[in-house]
């Protein structure tokens, strides 16, 4: 499959998929973050699944697709190096490792650390990363603004860039695409107005 077709999969899989159990879930107080494990073979869905920090802070919808991956039947569960993760928002520290540590050499997503913080108003993940891992220079004993958050590329996985990927294909696809995402972000609008009309009412350490 190529590009755009990879791409229009993806979207699919964010609008008929999580977005769904999104909905549901920020009906109950959660953040509007979700994820979808796929099968690379066919792009078909092993497991879609939402945000519940309701239920414990470290369910992220990465999380918490990675526990209910893992609680399926060893039959019935692909290796994870046979597996496509899709993140609809780029993953936090948190699940930055938990992606590492389960063994996904690859991970997609549509909305940036950026869009989180200025789109959602949700700021956590760039913060975390900055206070907690973007170590000083010894000598100047400060921190490049310039200095990436995390390494996109390394020995256990490759991160991709939805967005990026739509704005390098030609212009017939990339119109196609851009169209539908402008569609996925009107959606996630949504869910975050709802969220944050009622967050921090559920115990949410970082509401």
């Amino acid at each position: 499959m190529d590009s755009a077709g990879l791409i229009d999969r993806l979207l699919d899989v964010i609008e008929q998929d999580i977005a769904p159990v999104t909905q549901a879930g920020v009906a109950r107080g959660n953040k509007l973050f979700g994820a979808a494990i796929l099968r690379k073979s066919d792009l078909s869905v092993v497991v879609a699944e939402t945000n519940n920090e309701i239920e414990n802070p470290l369910w992220h919808g990465e999380m918490h697709a990675i526990k209910r991956f893992f609680e399926l039947p060893a039959d019935q569960r692909p290796d994870t190096k046979d597996c496509l993760f899709l993140a609809t928002h780029e993953p936090c520290s948190l699940c930055l490792s938990g992606i590492t540590w389960s063994g996904f050499d690859n991970f997609y997503f549509l909305f940036s650390h950026e869009d989180s913080r200025d789109s959602f108003a949700i700021p956590y993940d760039i913060q975390i990363l900055k206070a907690v891992y973007a170590t000083p220079d010894p000598e100047t004993g400060t921190v490049s603004p310039d200095r990436p958050l995390y390494n996109a590329t390394n020995q256990y996985w490759t991160s991709h860039n939805i967005a990026r990927m739509i704005a390098g294909l030609d212009r017939g696809h990339r119109e196609t695409l851009l169209a539908r995402f402008d569609d996925v972000n009107a959606l996630y609008a949504d869910l975050s107005a709802a969220y944050q009309k009622d967050k921090g009412n559920k115990g949410i350490p970082l509401a």
